[in-house]
């Protein structure tokens, strides 16, 4: 009989006590991260566990089901809390934004609007994160997943904006001027995926080549708008980034914006990691002219460690956000009273209906620490990059990849005498011999042709003896496999 049945403890005491052993656990591991690998390989039996156990119909309870998550899943993570990674660009997490994970799961509120508590907290963390990057006051956003999902939202502004019909009503049907966009062939490939889900192709992204520091070169960019123009193409959107994934490189914002200006275009800045260089009074000249952009991207769970997922839309044109997406169904009806009184204003910002509160681990960071301590997590992080890059630089056996003008250092093994073919085979090994040593978690690239070990500091873990541990794999690595060679 179905009646009373419920899914919460059945001993509430009992409960507590396991509560408050997870909490415990999960503290002690944060707390000895240092003394232990930075990555493990998962177990073939462990592995095993987890793929051959079958559906389990009947419970096993709360403490079985916490002790196979001690067992199986707790030791195996890709390691992005440690000190010493510096894989992609991925935040190493705060206890704070942990347990702020915890009461907003507790809380378990539906962010679409309504009027409650959470919906005032979200639409004061996002002016503050707009007053941040330079945007005014009145300007629109929402919080995300990723950067992926925060940029394609702006992409779909951009193409209501600029498109020159109702995107909404007619789509794409029948377009006798094929909509384009431009990025830097550095971008990131979120772009690609972009244009593809927008219906455009990716014959509309129009990569634009580079220079020697890795930034979209402005005179092929003009010579591009005019040559589709001529071509009987519309342009409606430039891409800028503000710390490429590759090596760390910003475009001129500031000329992107002016050249957008002159041709009526949109600019967009993915600002995944780098837009938050603008915390530092010392680095926001890095990122110059990020305040005149029509939308820009951004994540937390980068460069301001929050746990995942929490990334941020911004839309200077309020009401051009809206229109992209609202959507006013009569059970959805804003009423100027009860629960939903004030509406959904953050399901009409994208295309979550649904939404958790992400906003919640943002507001409490900043609040418990402050923007300035943030600032000097970032400057301390473009510190050790810089010292490390010179440390490359100087030594016989390492060189140097591309400019460490932000927080990414590219570098290879370069032992006397070996050819480039060697060299890309040589770097690969060493790169997955330090992941597997569990020394450290740094990641892989390739720059015109030449694989490349990357390391892209977001950590604000890292103490100066996890860059010399660093430092050392890639000469007893690099020096170990010479000799086999």
């Amino acid at each position: 009989m179905a009646d009373g049945f419920t899914l919460d403890p059945a001993d509430w005491s009992s409960f507590r006590n396991l509560a408050h052993r997870m909490v415990d656990d999960m503290l002690d591991r944060l707390q000895a991260l240092p003394e232990t690998p930075a990555w493990i390989y998962v177990p073939e039996a462990t592995q095993a566990a987890i793929r051959n156990e079958p559906i389990p119909y009947q419970g096993q309870g709360e403490e079985q089901a916490y002790q196979d998550f001690l067992s199986h899943v707790m030791p195996y993570t890709n390691g992005c809390m440690h000190p010493r990674f510096f894989g992609w660009v991925q935040g190493n997490g705060t206890p704070l934004g942990m347990m702020s994970d915890m009461l907003a799961a507790g809380l378990n509120a539906h962010m679409a609007g309504c009027h409650h508590s959470p919906r005032f907290v979200e639409e004061q963390t996002l002016r503050w994160l707009a007053e941040l990057m330079g945007f005014p006051p009145e300007s629109s956003g929402v919080f995300e997943s990723g950067g992926s999902m925060a940029n394609v939202l702006c992409l779909a502004v951009a193409r209501h904006a600029k498109a020159g019909w109702d995107i909404r009503a007619q789509g794409l049907q029948n377009v006798s001027r094929p909509l384009v966009m431009y990025c830097s062939s550095e971008a990131h490939g979120w772009t690609q995926k972009a244009v593809e889900l927008m219906g455009l192709g990716n014959e509309s992204l129009h990569r634009i080549p580079v220079d020697e520091k890795y930034r979209m070169r402005l005179d092929a960019l003009e010579d591009a708008i005019r040559q589709d123009r001529d071509a009987g193409l519309h342009p409606i959107c430039v891409i800028g980034t503000a710390g490429t994934v590759n090596t760390g490189a910003t475009d001129d914002l500031r000329a992107l914006s002016a050249i957008c200006k002159a041709h009526g275009l949109w600019f967009h800045v993915d600002g995944a990691f780098g837009a938050l260089v603008r915390l530092s009074p010392k680095l926001r000249g890095m990122v110059d002219g990020i305040e005149e952009a029509d939308s820009l991207a951004f994540d937390l769970h980068k460069w301001m460690s929050q746990p995942y997922e929490c990334a941020v839309t911004l839309v200077r044109d309020a009401e051009l956000h809206r229109a992209t997406f609202a959507l006013s169904p009569s059970y959805l009806a804003a009423s100027t009273r009860g629960v939903i009184a004030g509406g959904l204003p953050f399901a009409d910002r994208g295309m979550d209906l649904t939404r958790s509160f992400k906003a919640l681990k943002a507001w409490m960071s900043l609040k418990a620490h402050g923007v300035d301590q943030f600032a000097r997590i970032i400057e301390q992080n473009v510190r050790d990059a810089a010292t490390l890059a010179r440390r490359v630089d100087q030594h016989p056996e390492l060189e140097l990849m591309a400019p460490a003008d932000l927080n990414i250092v590219c570098l290879r093994y370069r032992p006397q005498g070996m050819q480039e073919p060697d060299l890309n085979a040589l770097n690969q090994e060493l790169l997955l011999r330090i992941q597997e040593s569990g020394i450290a978690v740094p990641s892989g690239t390739v720059l015109e042709g030449r694989y490349t070990i990357r390391v892209a500091n977001t950590n604000h873990r890292s103490k100066p003896e996890d860059f010399d541990m660093l430092f050392d794999s890639f000469l007893h690595f690099g020096r170990e496999l010479t000799r086999v060679c």
